[in-house]
């Protein structure tokens, strides 16, 4: 597996070994050795599937607060997205900033989102399948967001008029989300 650091700290991309041959191809998805080879050490304890019907549905940016916070391992099993992660640890170098990426079916990329970054996605293709794992339970008392078009972010999502929930439609700029999340360095 080859791990690229992105431009925000402590986030990265995951590629794996892909075996393809006439009959199609296999991959390992997850394998807990290989990353503690690099440096990793998780205990996913749930999986999510959602599938987007169409083009241009934008689901984020979420995040839950402690102590139900969430690291992510996200792909993309069918079409593709563009993934958005923003740092949202206050005193991180990077706090406020975001980067995006292209997950799909085909570069089968994966993206690892760390606790106390907010996460968002927009679907590129019609019936776009995403998949993700996180370390901690889903807790609707402990799930916010924040606006995907906050001007502070200036996020260059694909398009202007995405396909929202209505939750999304609600979501509050960065600069008013609660401040939980401290960047402590490195481990």
């Amino acid at each position: 597996m080859k791990v690229i650091a992105t431009n925000l700290l402590d986030a990265y991309i995951f590629e794996p070994k892909v075996f393809e041959d006439q009959r199609g191809f296999f991959m390992e998805t997850f394998n807990a050795q290989l990353l503690a080879e690099h440096g990793f050490s998780f205990n996913f304890v749930q999986d999510n599937h959602a599938l987007s019907k169409d083009s241009g549905v934008l689901r984020g940016l979420h995040y839950q607060l402690e102590p139900f916070a969430q690291t992510k391992l996200v792909r993309v099993t069918s079409g593709s997205v563009y993934d958005v992660i923003v740092d949202i640890r206050q005193g991180s170098p990077t706090y406020g900033q975001w980067q995006g990426f292209v997950l799909s079916a085909d570069n089968k990329r994966q993206l690892l989102v760390p606790r106390g970054f907010a996460h968002g996605y927009c679907t590129l293709e019609e019936h776009t399948e995403f998949i993700y794992k996180v370390d901690n339970y889903y807790s609707p008392e402990h799930d916010r967001g924040i606006a995907w078009n906050d001007s502070e972010l200036n996020i260059d999502w694909p398009t202007a008029s995405p396909i929202l929930s209505d939750k999304d439609t609600k979501q509050p700029k960065l600069k008013d989300v609660e401040g939980q999340f401290i960047y402590k360095g490195k481990e």
